[in-house]
């Protein structure tokens, strides 16, 4: 049996979707051949392994059909369609709506293979695409989310059924690679007494909410003046956050560390994680600082009460004064409680084992 998992591209803005994508290989047939193609991007860029990988080197502008290109996507599906034959493959893996428009109409040509469509976030759909996922039936096209909240959103606007596959991640061996808190301090050059940190990973783009978590931490630091902040991550609106830094006087107290690499080994850096993101798919950096034993203070959104219930931190979404009160409180409490509520409701090892046996269903 062969398994072709469909990548859009490689590279840091992209290493959450490889990291879902890599969990769920995993759990493939011991005997099952893996091919990734990644549509752009290289190989070296994708940070875990995904198998034997096939590099297509396409622009966006082919990729989507604009244009010239347009005249031009014959071609494109035919030169897939080979590669497909070539492979044997039997289930096709595809990573979103955009590699879903490339492939879907080549898998419509070869009634053998099966399509597993990952929804990693809600994305903007128009009649073509609902039209295109009516084309295949549910013996060829399988919709998957990775969150309850992100399906029953897809559900609605598709009205196809739309599986739940929460992301998750083994548990045991999460945590054992996991640096102590001296180490991990040391690795991001920050103080090995306790100074309280407030760490946050992510994309440095709009979408993630930092500005509002800088204006906040600056305001909190009026009451809790030893508190530091590490935002880890590289993006587009990094030049926008040091000129918020400075402005707001904060160089003493963050530190942008850039891209991290091994950035899951860090989080006992960290007292609490702050994600003030304005939307999710689902948030795989809550998961991994819960398991890491890191409280998590986020924004008030649905995806994130899905996964924290009840022992959630949240704070409304780009609202200033409340998330610099809920940074203030939360330096005021005992971390180590929170964190325990936290996993006891993410409930990671049991949610490893539902991910695992959904995703052998799915590659079967």
């Amino acid at each position: 049996m062969s398994i072709v998992n469909v990548m859009w591209a490689s590279g840091a803005p992209f290493a959450s979707t490889h990291k879902v994508h890599h969990q769920i290989l995993s759990q493939a047939p011991a005997a099952a051949s893996i091919e990734t193609w990644l549509l752009q991007g290289h190989a070296s860029e994708c940070g875990v392994f995904v198998g034997k990988v096939r590099e297509w080197g396409l622009s966006s502008a082919r990729l989507k059909g604009r244009h010239f290109w347009r005249l031009t996507q014959p071609w494109m599906h035919y030169g897939f369609q080979r590669a497909l034959e070539a492979s044997d493959a039997r289930v096709l893996l595809l990573d979103g709506l955009g590699v879903a428009r490339a492939l879907l109409p080549v898998v419509e040509e070869m009634p053998h293979l099966h399509a597993v469509v990952i929804f990693h976030g809600s994305t903007r759909l128009n009649a073509f695409d609902r039209a295109l996922f009516r084309r295949l039936p549910a013996t060829r096209m399988t919709l998957v989310a990775v969150s309850q909240t992100l399906a029953t959103s897809l559900n609605q606007d598709l009205q196809l059924p739309v599986m739940t596959l929460r992301s998750a991640f083994d548990p045991a061996a999460f945590r054992s690679a996991l640096l102590t808190r001296e180490q991990a301090r040391a690795r991001l050059g920050l103080p090995l007494d306790n100074t309280p940190v407030l760490g946050a990973v992510g994309r440095l783009v709009a979408g993630k909410g930092f500005g509002c978590l800088l204006d906040a931490f600056a305001a909190a630091l009026h009451e809790r003046p030893d508190m530091q902040l590490v935002i880890v991550g590289e993006g587009v609106v990094r030049a926008e956050l040091e000129a918020r830094i400075e402005a707001l006087g904060l160089r003493d107290n963050v530190l942008l560390t850039g891209h991290l690499s091994d950035v899951a080994q860090l989080y006992r850096a960290f007292d609490w994680v702050a994600m003030p993101s304005l939307s999710e798919g689902l948030g795989l950096i809550m998961q991994e600082a819960v398991m890491a034993g890191v409280p998590v203070l986020a924004s008030d959104l649905e995806v994130f009460r899905e996964q924290l219930a009840h022992s959630g931190w949240f704070a409304p979404v780009e609202d200033v004064n409340a998330w610099r009160d809920a940074i203030v409180r939360a330096f005021n409490v005992s971390a180590r409680t929170i964190a325990a509520d936290q996993y006891q409701e993410l409930a990671p090892d049991q949610a490893w084992q539902s991910f695992r046996q959904t995703s052998r269903a799915l590659l079967s």
